[in-house]
C-alpha cells in the first residue's frame, strides 16, 4: 500500500504540500502537472492507495474517482478553495475546503498547521494574487519590506511557471520544484542557496511578461476587457500571470485572457476585479470544460464557435 500526495502545479498547490511535508513528513509519491492538469486522481488505483492528501484542485471535478477511493478504505485529506459541489460524508475523508474570494490552499493549510511554516503560506498566496491576504500573514511574521517583496516575485515566478499545454512548455516540472524547496523551512534560504533555479524562473518570467506588454483588447467595455494570445509557448507560459497583472493594474475591471490552440480553440483565463471578486467560476461553468473559484477561474477548451458566446456571456456577468 502507497501513500500519493496530488497537487495542483502552480505556487499555491506546491506551496500547500510544501507546509505539510515539513509539519508532518511523510514518503508519498508525487501526483502533479501544468496548472489545468486537475482531473488529477483519476491516475490512482484504489486498491493500492493507503492514504491520499489532495490539494489546490477541485472537488468536484474529481468526485468520482474520490468516491472510489474512499470505498476502497482509502484515507483521504482533501484541502482546497475552488467550487466543490456536494462534499462527501465519509468517516475516511478529512475536508478542509474554503471558497471564500480572499482565501486560498496554502492558506487554508496555513491555518491547519497553525502558522508551522507560514512563510510558505505568504508565497502560496503571492502567487494566486492574493496580495493583501499574502502581508497579513506576513505581518505576523514581521518580515521585512525587503523580504515580502521577495516572497511576492517567488510566488509570482513559481505560479507562473505551472501554466502550460503540456510538461514540456515548463520550465521546472512542478514536482522537481517542489523537490527543490522541499529541505527549506524559509523561502529566502531556497532563494540564496538554489539562486540559479530562482533566475531561471525570473528570466523566463519576464522575458513572457515582455513579449505581452505590447498586445491590445481584441475586445471591451467599461468594466471588462479581453485580450488574445497566440498559439506559442511562450503564450501558453504568460496567461494567467498576465491575466493577474492586468487585474492589478485596472483593480475596478474584469479580465478574460484566451490563448489560441493548435486546434483552433482557446484557453480561457479570467480574472474578476479585483474590487469585487466574484462569479468568475460561475462564468466559466457555462462552458464544459470550466471551473475555477470566484475570483479567478478558466476554461480548458473552449471551442471556436462559442468564442461569441463567451463574449456574450462575459459581458452580461460583467456589464
Amino acid at each position: 500500500m502507497k501513500s500519493f500526495d496530488v497537487f495542483n502545479g502552480d505556487a499555491d498547490g506546491i506551496c500547500a504540500l510544501l507546509q505539510l511535508r515539513q509539519a508532518m513528513p511523510r514518503e508519498a509519491e508525487l501526483v502533479t502537472g501544468v496548472k489545468r492538469d486537475i482531473q488529477l486522481l483519476e491516475v490512482l488505483d484504489p486498491t493500492v492507495a493507503e492514504r491520499v492528501t489532495v490539494l489546490d484542485v477541485s472537488l468536484d471535478k474529481n468526485r468520482e474517482p474520490l468516491e472510489a477511493l474512499l470505498a476502497a478504505g482509502t484515507h483521504v485529506f482533501y484541502c482546497d478553495h475552488h467550487f466543490a459541489g456536494e462534499i462527501p460524508k465519509h468517516p475516511n475523508l478529512e475536508a478542509l475546503i474554503n471558497t471564500a474570494p480572499d482565501v486560498c490552499t496554502s492558506l487554508l493549510v496555513n491555518g491547519h498547521l497553525r502558522g508551522a511554516y507560514a512563510h510558505w503560506a505568504v508565497v502560496g498566496a503571492f502567487g494566486d494574487n492574493l496580495d493583501d491576504s499574502a502581508k497579513a500573514v506576513a505581518k505576523t511574521l514581521d518580515l521585512d519590506a525587503e523580504t515580502v517583496e521577495l516572497y511576492k516575485r517567488l510566488g509570482t515566478y513559481v505560479n507562473y511557471n505551472g501554466y502550460g499545454a503540456a510538461l514540456n512548455d515548463l520550465h521546472f516540472h512542478p514536482a522537481e520544484l517542489y523537490q527543490l524547496m522541499r529541505a527549506y523551512a524559509e523561502p529566502r534560504l531556497f532563494v540564496s542557496d538554489a539562486i540559479s533555479s530562482f533566475e531561471k524562473l525570473e528570466q523566463g518570467y519576464e522575458g513572457d511578461m515582455g513579449s505581452a506588454t505590447s498586445l491590445s483588447p481584441e475586445w471591451e467595455n467599461d468594466a471588462a476587457a479581453l485580450f488574445m494570445l497566440p498559439d506559442a509557448p511562450w503564450a501558453r507560459r504568460v496567461s494567467g500571470v498576465y491575466g493577474n497583472a492586468l487585474a492589478n493594474a485596472t483593480p475596478a475591471r474584469a479580465h478574460a485572457v484566451l490563448t489560441q490552440k493548435a486546434n483552433g480553440g482557446y484557453l480561457v483565463s479570467v480574472r474578476a476585479p479585483l474590487s469585487d471578486k466574484r462569479d468568475a467560476d460561475t462564468l466559466c461553468r457555462q462552458f464544459e470544460t470550466g471551473g475555477g473559484r470566484a475570483a479567478a477561474a478558466g476554461i480548458n477548451e473552449l471551442p471556436a464557435d462559442q468564442l461569441a458566446a463567451f463574449i456574450d456571456a462575459f459581458s452580461a456577468i460583467y456589464p
